[in-house]
């Protein structure tokens, strides 16, 4: 007898239907068909672009592709994660800054909005830039110009700001934390990027386009997945959206030996188990799990300082300041 549909042993296999792949974005998911729809009528426009989402969705990639169908293509496209900077950092990388306006400013810098001049400046995370920092965004909106840091001259800009949150700018405005007439000029077409459990099909579309990444990343050849993998992918939740699911299936793919990704391939996570604590184990704070994240991406590049700030999504000098702050040498 053959094996049945739900046997662990099952070799599931690429089914016949095709994804659809856009601007890096892949999808089977009618919602995520009718986001790009309005993506491509809203990137004709001039209009600044707000972009709500959970963390791993893939704002950037929504962001470079209003970018890329704007007539700013031709143009830069920068961006920047304001959740990564001190306020101090934050201006100097917004807005540049000039010799001697603080200990270490040995030369003049030019800040993104002069470098996405002509172009696009996406700005995640917007919700963290501080009040004092919000109030220069909001005359570069109003006035394009600013002034670098200790500077004096205004400088004039023509870039269109796209930005992104995982929060309610809206409930930030009422904690006095967001200014509110920031919140309207930036929010002039807001997007709505759903998470991956709101996008029906997807878990097994990006499982199959992430093993062709894999497979010529890691010089492999994985044509199937075990029906108990299938399954454990689609029960998970994922929290992480489409960035867990890409390290899952790079975890898989580092300890698998075969042409098949079976269930003892994936994370703890997916296999059902709980995380190994010891009996003074303590729950993980936000710096033990930022402490980590510096470690994973170090060690993935290989202890090279660049790459692994290009991975966290930091500049370098954040980089080195995380890791004084965390005693990483």
């Amino acid at each position: 007898m053959g094996s049945s549909p739900s046997d662990p042993h099952t070799v599931r296999t690429r089914p016949h239907h095709t994804a659809t792949r856009w601007h890096q974005m892949v999808t089977v998911s009618p919602v995520m068909h009718s986001l790009f729809e309005l993506v491509r009528r809203i990137s004709r426009t001039k209009a600044s672009v707000l972009i709500r989402g959970e963390s791993g969705t893939g704002k950037e990639l929504v962001a470079h592709a209003i970018h890329q169908l704007s007539d700013r293509a031709d143009g830069p496209f920068r961006a920047v994660n304001c959740a990564t900077f001190t306020p101090e950092l934050l201006a100097s990388e917004l807005f540049g800054h000039v010799r001697g306006a603080f200990t270490g400013a040995v030369r003049d810098r030019r800040g993104l909005f002069e470098l996405a001049d002509g172009g696009t400046l996406f700005l995640d995370e917007i919700a963290e830039i501080p009040l004092p920092i919000q109030a220069q965004l909001l005359r570069v909106l109003q006035e394009k110009t600013f002034v670098r840091v200790g500077g004096t001259e205004p400088i004039h800009v023509d870039v269109r700001i796209v930005a992104a949150t995982h929060k309610s700018l809206r409930r930030e405005v009422e904690r006095r934390r967001f200014r509110a007439d920031l919140m309207y000029r930036i929010r002039v077409v807001p997007l709505f990027l759903p998470p991956l459990r709101a996008r029906p099909g997807d878990v097994e579309a990006l499982l199959w386009h992430f093993l062709d990444v894999f497979n010529v990343e890691y010089d492999r050849q994985v044509s199937g997945v075990s029906d108990e993998v299938l399954r454990a992918m689609l029960a998970h939740d994922w929290p992480g959206n489409v960035r867990e699911l890409r390290n899952v299936l790079e975890y898989a793919f580092a300890v698998s030996t075969g042409h098949t990704l079976t269930v003892g391939d994936l994370t703890p996570e997916l296999r059902g188990e709980g995380p190994v604590q010891g009996l003074d184990a303590r729950p993980l704070t936000a710096t033990d799990l930022e402490r980590r994240r510096i470690l994973e991406a170090l060690s993935a590049a290989g202890g090279r300082k660049g790459i692994a700030a290009e991975r966290l999504g930091l500049s370098r000098s954040t980089l080195w300041r995380k890791m004084r702050e965390h005693q990483l040498s």
